[in-house]
C-alpha cells in the first residue's frame, strides 16, 4: 500500500517544520510496523504563501531526500491560489498513491491514528473512506476554545439538518480516501477553493453510498491556529444555502 500524506499549508512558517519533522520521527520510530504495510509520502501543498514558508518546505525535502528512510518520500509544489480546497484537489489530481488524505499541520489529531488509518484500509477492504471525529463518543478532544465548540456543534446541527449529513464530524483535519474514489468526488464536487470544499467532498461521497468509517480521535486544539473564524462561518453559510440547492436539483433530476 502506498499513501499519500497531505499538508495544505499557507503562511506556516511557525509549524510546518515542526509538523514535518514529527511526522517523519513517528514514521521512522515505528518503521517495523508500518513498513511491511505502507509507503508514504509527504506532500507540502503551499497555497500562495508570502512569507518563508517555501524555503523552509524546499529545504526540508532536500534534507530529507538524504534520510535513510526509502519508504518515506517529502516532496513539495506551490499554487498561487489560496485555499484549503483546492490545495487538497491540487494534491489529489497529482497524487500516485493507493490511497490519499490530509493532516493539519499542527498534527492537533494524534499522530499515531496514522497506524490505525493504515490498519483500516489494509484489514477492511470494504472501506473506502476514514474521516476522523473529534465528536465521537469515544473521542479524546481537550483545549477546544468555548468558542470554537459552539460554532462546529452549530455547523453539525445545521449540516444534519439541512444537509442530512450522517457523519459525526465534518472537518477534523484528517482524512483518508482510497485514489478512485478521491478522484470521482473531485469530479463531482465544486470548484470552491476554502474549507467547505472538504465538507462538500464528505457530503458527496455519503450520497454516492461510499463505505465510510467516522473513527474517534484524541484530538488538541492548536492556539496558534491562523483560521479566521467569522470569515469561515460566513463562507460555509453562504455554501450550504448553494450546496443544498445543488442537491434538490440533483434530487429532483433522478426521480
Amino acid at each position: 500500500m502506498t499513501v499519500d500524506i497531505l499538508f495544505p499549508v499557507l503562511n506556516e512558517h511557525l509549524r510546518l517544520e515542526r509538523g514535518i519533522r514529527r511526522t517523519m520521527e513517528y514514521l521512522d520510530k515505528n518503521k517495523s510496523i508500518l513498513e511491511k504495510d505502507a509507503t508514504f509520502t509527504l506532500t507540502i501543498v503551499d497555497n500562495g504563501s508570502d512569507d518563508d514558508t517555501p524555503e523552509i518546505a524546499q529545504r526540508l525535502v532536500k534534507e530529507f531526500s538524504d534520510h535513510d528512510t526509502p519508504y518515506i518520500t517529502v516532496r513539495y509544489f506551490r499554487l498561487e491560489q489560496r485555499g484549503v480546497g483546492i490545495a487538497f484537489r491540487k494534491g489529489v489530481e497529482e497524487c500516485t498513491s493507493d490511497v490519499v488524505g490530509y493532516m493539519d499541520i499542527d498534527l492537533s489529531t494524534d499522530i499515531s491514528y496514522l497506524q490505525k488509518m493504515i490498519e483500516i484500509f489494509r484489514d477492511k477492504p470494504e472501506i473506502v473512506y476514514v474521516n476522523a471525529s473529534r465528536f465521537s463518543k469515544e473521542s479524546d478532544v481537550s483545549g477546544r476554545k468555548w468558542y470554537r465548540k459552539i460554532t462546529s456543534k452549530g455547523l453539525l446541527i445545521i449540516l444534519k439538518s439541512v444537509l442530512k449529513m450522517k457523519s459525526t464530524d465534518a472537518i477534523c483535519g484528517f482524512t483518508f480516501v482510497r485514489k478512485p474514489e478521491a478522484l470521482r468526488l473531485v469530479s463531482e464536487c465544486s470548484n470552491d477553493n476554502g474549507w467547505f470544499y472538504m465538507i462538500e467532498f464528505l457530503l458527496r461521497a455519503e450520497r454516492d453510498g461510499m463505505n465510510i468509517l467516522d473513527m474517534p480521535v484524541e484530538w488538541v486544539e492548536d492556539y496558534d491556529t491562523t483560521v479566521n473564524v467569522p470569515k469561515t462561518v460566513k463562507n460555509y453559510l453562504i455554501n450550504i444555502r448553494r450546496l443544498k440547492k445543488e442537491f434538490d436539483k440533483e434530487d429532483r433530476a433522478r426521480k
